[in-house]
């Protein structure tokens, strides 16, 4: 019934959205340890709160980009 939504290969290499996410988390762990600091006051706690929290959404950033690498929602049938 929704086959035509999620029938096609990924549009990207495995390794591709890996080196992506990675990025992307070292990104957002210097923003969240900046804003834990400010908030907090303290570095140690800022450091603890940016790692845990970036561990947990780099995975499930993975998992989320990796699973709408397999949507073929809006994606024109010509590329």
């Amino acid at each position: 019934m929704l086959r035509w939504l999620a029938s096609r290969s990924p549009r990207q290499a495995r390794l591709r959205a890996i080196t992506k996410t990675l990025c992307y988390r070292l990104f957002m762990l210097l923003i969240t340890i900046t804003v834990a600091w400010l908030v907090v006051g303290n570095v140690g706690d800022a450091l603890n709160i940016g790692v845990v929290t970036n561990v947990v959404k780099t995975v499930t950033y993975y998992a989320y980009e990796r699973l709408w690498d397999h949507i073929a929602w809006g994606i024109s049938s010509t590329d």
